[in-house]
C-alpha cells in the first residue's frame, strides 16, 4: 500500500506545527508548509534535533506562485490551517486588515484547495480538512473580522463536503476553542498596525484582551492527528468536545434574540475583554467552566 501523504499548510507555529511534526513522528509522510524562508529553515533545524523525517516547503496561501508549486505535489491529506486573526470592531477596522483577514483565511485555501480536490476526485480518494474555530459557530464583540471569515470557512467546507462526496473524497473540520498558542492574543494585538484615526474609534484597544481563558493546545493536537489520520470521521470536531454545548446554547439563543434587547448595556464579553489579563489560563477544568456558564 502506497504511503499517503499529509500537507499541512500553516505549520510554522501553533497547531500546524504540533500536528505536522506529531505526524511525522509517527512516521507518516508529511509536507509542512510554512509561510515565509524563514521559517522553513527553523522547522527544518527542529525536525533535525528531534530526528524527525519532514518535508519543509514555502507555502503562502495567498501567493499564487507558491500554490501552483504545491498543485505539483501528490497529497492525499489536506489541512487547511493557514490563518490570521485581525480583531477588533467591525466599525473601526480599516478596510485593508479586513480584506487581509478574508485573504489568509478563505480565499487563499480556497484556492489552494480547488486543484487538490480535482487530483483526488481523479485517485477516487482524499481528505480535506479545514481548521475552522467555535468563531465559525458563535460570534463574539471584538473578534468579528475573525469570525466572520471562520463562519464563511464553514459554509464553504458544507459545500464542499457535498459536492465532493460522489468522488469518494471526504471533507471535514475543526473547531478549536480557546487555546494558549499565542494566536489569539495576537488577535487583540492587530490593532497596532491600523493606519487609521486612533481619536475616531469606538473602542480604546490598548484596554482590551482576549476574553477567554486558555488552555494547553496539546489536546487539539493530539485530536486533530485523529481527524486527518480517520481515527475519527466525525465531520464537525469541535475540541474541547465540552465546548459543544455552550456552542449549541448561543446558537438557540439566536433564534430568539431580539433587537432591542440589552440596548445601552456594556456586553458581557465585552467588559471581559477589559477585565482579563492576557494569555490568562483557567483556574479550573474548562468542563466545570463551561457548566457554569450553562
Amino acid at each position: 500500500m502506497v504511503q499517503e501523504t499529509f500537507l499541512i499548510t500553516g505549520a510554522g507555529t501553533g497547531f500546524g506545527k504540533g500536528i505536522a511534526l506529531g505526524l511525522a513522528e509517527q512516521g507518516k509522510k508529511v509536507i509542512a508548509g510554512v509561510e515565509t524562508m524563514s521559517e522553513v529553515s527553523a522547522l527544518e533545524n527542529e525536525a533535525k534535533e528531534r530526528k524527525i523525517d519532514i518535508q519543509v516547503e514555502k507555502l503562502d496561501v495567498t501567493d499564487p506562485a507558491d500554490r501552483e508549486r504545491a498543485w505539483t505535489w501528490d497529497v492525499d491529506v489536506l489541512l487547511n490551517n493557514a490563518g490570521i486573526s485581525e480583531g477588533g470592531s467591525l466599525a473601526d477596522i480599516p478596510e485593508e486588515r479586513l480584506r487581509n483577514q478574508f485573504e489568509v483565511n478563505v480565499f487563499g485555501p480556497i484556492l489552494l484547495t480547488q486543484k487538490i480536490a480535482k487530483a483526488m476526485v481523479k485517485k477516487q480518494r482524499g481528505k480535506i480538512v479545514f481548521m475552522s474555530s467555535v468563531s465559525g459557530l458563535m460570534a463574539d464583540p471584538l473578534s468579528g473580522p475573525y469570525g466572520g471569515s471562520k463562519f464563511t470557512l464553514e459554509a464553504f467546507a458544507e459545500s464542499l463536503s457535498k459536492e465532493l462526496q460522489e468522488f469518494n473524497v471526504q471533507v471535514a473540520v475543526i473547531n478549536p476553542g480557546p487555546y494558549l498558542t499565542g494566536f489569539n492574543d495576537r488577535e487583540f494585538e492587530a490593532w497596532r498596525t491600523w493606519r487609521d484615526n486612533p481619536a475616531e474609534r469606538l473602542f480604546d484597544y490598548e484596554q482590551l484582551a482576549f476574553p477567554y481563558e486558555q488552555l494547553d493546545p496539546e489536546e487539539l493536537i493530539k485530536e486533530g492527528i485523529k481527524v486527518l489520520t480517520g481515527e475519527t470521521n466525525d465531520y464537525r470536531n469541535v475540541v474541547p468536545k465540552a465546548m459543544s454545548a455552550m456552542i449549541k446554547k448561543r446558537q438557540k439563543e439566536l433564534w430568539h434574540k431580539k433587537s432591542d434587547e440589552n440596548l445601552g448595556e456594556r456586553h458581557e464579553l465585552v467588559q471581559k475583554s477589559i477585565d482579563i489579563e492576557p494569555a490568562t489560563t483557567p483556574v479550573k477544568g474548562i468542563v466545570n467552566k463551561i457548566k457554569d456558564k450553562l
